[in-house]
């Protein structure tokens, strides 16, 4: 009886043993060599001692027979789910699974700024890091095609923000999401319209709003500009806006615009057409598309740069004259 009590007390000790000897260990941080952190890919479906496996296979220095016993144990083996993650060093075998359980993927960002036009997208999407270029063998109509939008110019149609996404997310998907974003925004912006305003569709909203977005230099000028424009669409006027003639030309625009780019003739040039161009001419914000349906009630058909990111506004070719001749002339 007394050999029993001993071998069941030696058994306990070493159960107790094993079990300090399991705790220390999966608190304790996994041995990730240097300070960069390990990238760590678990596609959907994987078994969860197939993701043990991943981790030894990313560079992990650990027993995946040991980690896939810690993933049984703690009974959330089933719980771990797919995505692209960051194994920092100092990462331990607890802090690993809560982050395979919770989902805490490695994400890069991408940022569409306000202003950009569709061939800048087009150049961040290829320049941003671990992102899938789905679309760079694709023209502008196909991609908007595999959007769902055929038909569809692509300028303008995505909202400026940033982005999130894991590693090795396609591109289209981006895309996707900022399209969408640009829809609801434009819907709200055109629920809340102006009733008498001379915009027959919330794409003419759009594309006001995108020359609104690249004549602004100050914030607060943005509805007065866009009440500029709906004056002179009310009346018949050309907008006469240098950014849609600048869009016009395309690559041929070497930065310096001249009196023979006003009379060059395009779908674009505003000197030359009346109304709105055909499509919109950068990506505007929420700011534009709300200046784009709620213009400021005003009385001016002439605005001209001040110099310091303002505006000087006038209802009168006389008065516009005298700006342009103080601010742009000197005189």
């Amino acid at each position: 009886m007394r050999r029993v009590l001993k071998t069941l007390l030696a058994l306990l000790v070493l159960a107790g043993a094993a079990a300090a000897a399991g705790l220390w260990w999966v608190n304790a941080p996994l041995p990730i060599a240097g300070t960069t952190a390990v990238d760590l890919a678990i596609e959907p479906g994987t078994a969860p001692r197939a993701v043990a496996q991943a981790v030894a296979d990313a560079g992990v220095p650990v027993s995946p027979d040991a980690l896939y016993a810690w993933f049984r144990l703690s009974g959330q083996a089933r719980q771990i789910r797919a995505g692209n993650y960051a194994l920092e060093p100092g990462t331990t075998p607890r802090s690993l699974l809560r982050k395979l359980v919770r989902g805490e993927e490695s994400l890069r960002t991408l940022t569409l700024v306000e202003g950009w036009n569709w061939r800048q997208l087009r150049a961040a999407l290829a320049q941003a890091p671990d992102l899938r270029p789905d679309s760079r063998a694709l023209d502008d109509a196909a991609l908007m095609a595999a959007l769902g939008r055929p038909g569809v110019a692509p300028e303008g149609r995505f909202f400026p923000d940033t982005y999130t996404y894991g590693k090795g997310t396609s591109d289209l998907a981006v895309l996707a999401r900022a399209l969408r974003a640009m829809d609801r925004h434009l819907e709200a912006a055109w629920a809340a319209r102006r009733s008498d305003l001379p915009l027959k569709s919330p794409d003419e909203a759009l594309t006001l709003a995108s020359i609104v977005e690249k004549e602004t230099g100050r914030a607060a000028d943005r509805p007065l500009i866009a009440g500029v424009f709906v004056n002179r669409l009310r009346r018949g006027m050309p907008l006469q806006t240098d950014p849609t003639v600048i869009y016009g030309l395309g690559a041929a625009f070497d930065g310096n615009l001249r009196k023979r780019d006003l009379q060059t003739d395009t779908p674009w040039n505003t000197y030359t057409r009346a109304g709105l161009p055909p499509t919109p001419i950068a990506m505007p914000g929420r700011a534009a598309l709300l200046a784009a349906v709620q213009p400021a009630q005003t009385d001016a058909l002439y605005f001209v740069a001040r110099g310091d990111g303002s505006s000087q506004f006038s209802a009168t070719l006389d008065a516009h004259n005298r700006a342009v001749n103080t601010y742009q002339r000197g005189q």
